[in-house]
């Protein structure tokens, strides 16, 4: 009897000590639970940042290639500019040259006109110094017939005489 109640005790014993074991490896297996849950919410939280990160590397990707665009974009915009520039700027020259050249050419019309004008008035003179000279040649036609008039009758009178 004795060794049965020693053997209860041992086995009462073993009971607790299995007991306090089980209880441990339950508490244990619910931390292990609780730190299972954390990782695998920690594991949905990461790749949920993954997903959002990913989101966020496309929008900059696609940022980026439309900046790239935008920069070839003007840069040919630029060399436009650059190619405009240089033919305002040979425009400009030959607006220059041109405006030039057209006074140049004024100048010689007035020097032509004041020439002209002179000229004219030479002309006047002269026309006016021929109708003087034709006026004198009639008046000495004139004269002249006058006087061969007269001799025709001064010479008609003598042979008469």
């Amino acid at each position: 009897m004795e060794k049965i109640k020693e053997r209860l005790q041992s086995l009462r014993a073993e009971a607790d000590n299995a007991v306090a074991r089980a209880e441990e490896a339950e508490a244990k297996n619910k931390k292990y639970e609780q730190v299972l849950m954390e990782k695998e919410q920690e594991i949905t939280s990461l790749q949920h940042k993954i997903s959002i990160l990913d989101a966020d590397l496309e929008k900059a990707e696609t940022k980026l290639a439309d900046l790239k665009a935008a920069q070839e974009d003007g840069e040919q915009s630029k060399s436009a500019n650059e190619g405009l520039q240089r033919k305002i700027q040979l425009l400009e020259e030959e607006l220059d040259a041109a405006d030039k050249n057209l006074k140049e050419a004024m100048d010689k019309l007035r020097q032509v006109d004041v020439k002209a004008e002179h000229f004219e008035r030479q002309v006047t003179r002269l026309e006016q110094e021929r109708d003087q000279w034709e006026k004198k040649y009639e008046e000495a036609q004139e004269k002249y017939r006058e006087s061969k008039r007269e001799l025709d009758e001064l010479v008609a009178t003598m042979e008469g005489l």
